[in-house]
């Protein structure tokens, strides 16, 4: 049986934010999915979905392209960039979650979720930037 791969940006960011709010492990649990937009559009440039929250704090904004879900990590940035390098690949080993820095001020990490394969692996990845801020 083939499965179709999940490309779609929109379709991404919402696996992501389910899986933020359905997962009840660890971290997870002080995980909030805010300011959601239900129709949101993807661009080319990103459109904001929604923002998540950890403790009520800021943690990361995601926004949809039309190929895959950008998420903005604002905290943890040096465990964020360890974390997705340790997860990039798929167990087919295709690289569907790329992360690189963002130079504004304050200091970003961008991480980049090109498949709905990739969700679990980006909900860890915010986890262990949650942990090391902590």
């Amino acid at each position: 049986m083939v499965e179709d791969r999940v490309t779609d940006g929109v379709r991404i960011a919402q696996l992501l934010s389910s899986e933020l709010d359905g997962r009840e492990d660890g971290t997870f649990d002080r995980f909030d999915v805010v300011d959601a937009d239900p129709d949101v559009e993807p661009t080319v440039d990103g459109a904001l979905a929604y923002r998540v929250r950890c403790d009520g704090d800021p943690v990361a904004e995601v926004f949809v392209q039309p190929d895959r879900a950008r998420v903005e990590l604002r905290t943890g940035l040096d465990a964020a960039v360890e974390r997705a390098g340790e997860l990039a690949s798929a167990a087919d080993g295709t690289v569907d979650l790329r992360v690189r820095p963002k130079a504004v001020e304050p200091p970003r990490v961008v991480l980049f979720v090109e498949s709905g394969a990739a969700v679990k692996r980006a909900a860890d990845v915010l986890a262990a930037a949650v942990e090391s801020a902590s």
